[in-house]
């Protein structure tokens, strides 16, 4: 499992209850681009789109992949498209219930290869606060911090 594209600021700006993952439907320029490292989920989000009567569904939104070198038709790409993504009903009647609670939305985390396949994995987030977002980074300082101490006292126990 190869990690295609990572969304590093979503892990800052909100705090994520649950973790989700989903097929995406990608042409074929699509895919071979993913996976020559064209992809970014910064500022992506995921939305759910349906006409009255149809059932909903899951869209990536704001996602770029870009165009591949090699690809034959490349006059009418668009590398931020909505695209498709694949869940189960009952997984859609769950997000949408998630989705209509009050300050939660759904943020892309990563796009990564399972077998053949290019999977998105996206969290049910909340967003922090200026003060969480302190926190948060106070917290990662200590453990570095830690970390250092650590590794310095073991080189001079080891010697």
């Amino acid at each position: 499992m190869s990690v295609l594209a990572l969304n590093k600021r979503a892990a800052y700006d909100y705090e994520f209850l649950e973790k989700l993952q989903a097929g995406i439907v990608l042409s074929g320029d699509e895919t071979k681009a993913a996976k020559s490292g064209l992809a970014n989920l910064s500022g992506s989000f995921v939305v759910f789109r349906g006409r009255e009567g149809l059932k909903p569904e899951a869209y990536l939104i704001n996602a770029y992949i870009g165009p591949y070198r090699y690809a034959a038709h490349k006059d009418n790409y668009e590398p931020e498209r909505a695209r498709k993504l694949l869940l189960r009903r009952r997984e859609i009647a769950h997000l949408l219930g998630k989705q209509q609670e009050k300050g939660l939305t759904l943020v892309p985390i990563r796009l990564y290869t399972d077998r053949s396949l290019i999977k998105l994995e996206f969290a049910v987030a909340r967003g922090k606060r200026a003060y969480d977002k302190r926190a948060s980074i106070k917290e990662r300082e200590l453990k570095r911090r830690l970390q250092n101490v650590l590794r310095s006292g073991s080189k001079k126990l080891g010697s």
